[in-house]
């Protein structure tokens, strides 16, 4: 089981930076970072790699509908070169609060673009001359599809360090978690509950890999997860309640929110509507006042070592292969301490 973290986008970036080869020494293997609507994840990783030697890249995640596939493909491979065949691409289709509020651009159709993004990538890598026809994008842009005519197949001119860079997708709904398991190296859930995964997503996974090329291997399933070993103080169990009453209650339209959809599948229905009414008139202390403590525990990696282990061993069961932590640790050394002693504890889960 690999140990990666998140870079969020709220702040503390120089400060994470400098500790990673001390996170490294101590069990790090990979680093994410997050591009909601603040600064670019793409420069922020270029920083990374030239800051490090051996740590995996990956982003969390690079929305599709803001950069082209080919600009997409483009960036993976310059960002794989400059960490010398390091960087994994985390693709997701954001929500239309983000693509239509701060982009402008039309949020449509995430299923069908996310599959052509992902071949037109591939093609890239390959270097093959671009040539693609789907129902979203067309490669080069016809007359007929509203170009000038002149536009010609063009392949990659520097030759990419992998033909073949991992991707991975968050991914939540039914229809697109089946298409993760089918095209995907990796699958960024939010949420996860190892107990309640199957009832979720049983049947969409199966769906996928049913399709799935053998030559892609197991699917690399990378969990995002706050972690404290101890007694976690309330305020660090407050943050993770607050943190699931925005998600269920605020993130989206009262009926587009994908995570609100996610705790009715794992049979929470009742809470999840009085989390959503509280939150939209308002009352977040309330709304996260009602999250379940079983789903708390659930998603958490928080508890005495004995307790650690169990909820290792259950991640591990359900799938899980990369943790992407977001320890909820005070200081600097209390974080690099834990993070060695989850390591060791993470090692011992398969020995």
């Amino acid at each position: 089981m690999r140990l990666g973290m998140i870079i969020d986008y709220s702040g503390g970036f120089a400060e994470t930076v400098e500790l990673l080869q001390e996170y490294e020494r101590n069990g790090l293997d990979l680093v994410a970072v997050a591009e909601a609507y603040s600064f670019d994840s793409v420069s922020q990783l270029g920083y990374i790699a030239a800051k490090t030697e051996r740590l995996e890249l990956m982003s969390g995640i690079f929305q599709i509908y803001t950069r082209t596939p080919s600009l997409t493909a483009m960036t993976a491979a310059g960002l794989d070169f400059v960490s010398n065949g390091r960087f994994t691409l985390g693709l997701g289709a954001s929500g239309p609060q983000v693509i239509e509020g701060f982009h402008g651009v039309k949020y449509d159709a995430p299923l069908g673009r996310t599959r052509e993004v992902i071949e037109i990538c591939r093609q890239v890598w390959q270097r093959q001359p671009v040539q693609f026809e789907g129902k979203h994008y067309t490669v080069p842009l016809t007359k007929e599809h509203g170009g000038s005519g002149l536009g010609k197949p063009l392949k990659i001119i520097n030759h990419p360090v992998r033909s073949n860079i991992p991707i991975s997708v968050a991914a939540l709904g039914p229809k697109n978690v089946a298409l993760v398991a089918e095209l995907a190296n990796g699958w960024q859930p939010l949420f996860f509950h190892p107990a309640k995964a199957q009832q979720a997503w049983g049947e969409s996974l199966e769906e996928g890999f049913s399709k799935r090329d053998p030559a892609l291997g197991e699917l690399d399933i990378q969990l995002q997860v706050h972690y404290f070993i101890g007694e976690p103080s309330p305020e660090a169990v407050q943050t993770v309640r607050n943190q699931l009453a925005l998600y269920i209650g605020g993130m989206g339209a009262r009926d587009k929110n994908f995570y609100n959809q996610l705790a009715c599948r794992y049979g929470y229905e009742a809470e999840a509507k009085d989390i959503q009414d509280l939150y939209l008139s308002g009352k977040k202390a309330e709304a996260a006042a009602v999250v379940p403590e079983e789903l708390v525990e659930a998603v958490t990696l928080m508890g005495d070592e004995d307790s650690i282990r169990r909820q290792l061993a259950e991640f591990d069961a359900a799938g899980i292969r990369t943790l992407l932590l977001n320890s909820l640790a005070d200081t600097a050394e209390e974080r690099v301490s834990q993070l060695s002693r989850l390591s060791e504890l993470a090692a011992g889960v398969r020995a």
